[in-house]
């Protein structure tokens, strides 16, 4: 029997790494992929979504491709994108960006586009998209001063993190709620499956 292929994680993300661990998976290698994620002129949040989760995942293909001892593993990357109408918002770094897409997202619903995309050691990419629909409530102006105080919002799309403190401003849900924290779930499944990975290898020793 082969042995199975390397997996790295193309991220630094804690969220996603706590995602692959909750099923069951345990990245062999973080290797965040450093790529511009500025959008292109007339871009859709979906289109920006599936081109930075592959250009993420075919850059570190290309890394670990240097590597004889990472040169058979499998890359699994992943990128978010939250959009209201046509619009993306932005990776909030800034607090005024914070306050800007609170501001966006009160009282209304948004999109969420997460992809994800594995690259295999033959140069195959493959890919996946999930659309998710939240509706926020109506944030009064404590909720937003008080939510930018917590410093949750740093770094994340749209300038919320639904598994934090911002869960409190949920009002609906549709779609996969791992995708919104970061990782589509059973897409990531199905795509390390399709490149050959034992997704359930750990399965029978889970619970012990």
């Amino acid at each position: 029997m082969m042995n199975a292929p390397q997996l790295i994680l193309a991220s630094a993300s804690p969220r996603r790494l706590a995602l692959l661990q909750q099923i069951g998976l345990e990245p062999d290698q973080l290797l965040p992929a450093d790529i511009d994620e500025t959008p292109k002129k007339h871009e859709t949040p979906r289109r920006l979504a599936l081109r930075l989760a592959r250009s993420k995942a075919e850059t570190v293909r290309q890394k670990v491709d240097a590597s004889d001892s990472l040169r058979d593993s499998v890359v699994l990357a992943a990128d978010t994108v939250v959009s209201v109408g046509r619009r993306a918002l932005p990776k909030a770094e800034l607090t005024d960006q914070a306050v800007m897409c609170l501001s966006l997202l009160s009282g209304r619903g948004h999109r969420v586009f997460t992809a994800v995309a594995v690259a295999e050691a033959n140069g195959k990419v493959r890919s996946r998209l999930v659309e998710t629909r939240v509706r926020f409530k109506r944030l009064s102006r404590k909720d937003m001063d008080d939510y930018v105080a917590s410093g949750e919002w740093r770094g994340k799309a749209g300038g919320y993190a639904i598994q934090g403190l911002a869960g409190s401003f949920v009002v609906k849900l549709v779609g996969s709620y791992p995708a919104v924290v970061g990782l589509p779930l059973v897409e990531t499944a199905f795509l390390l499956t399709a490149a050959g990975y034992p997704v359930h290898k750990g399965w029978a020793t889970a619970a012990a």
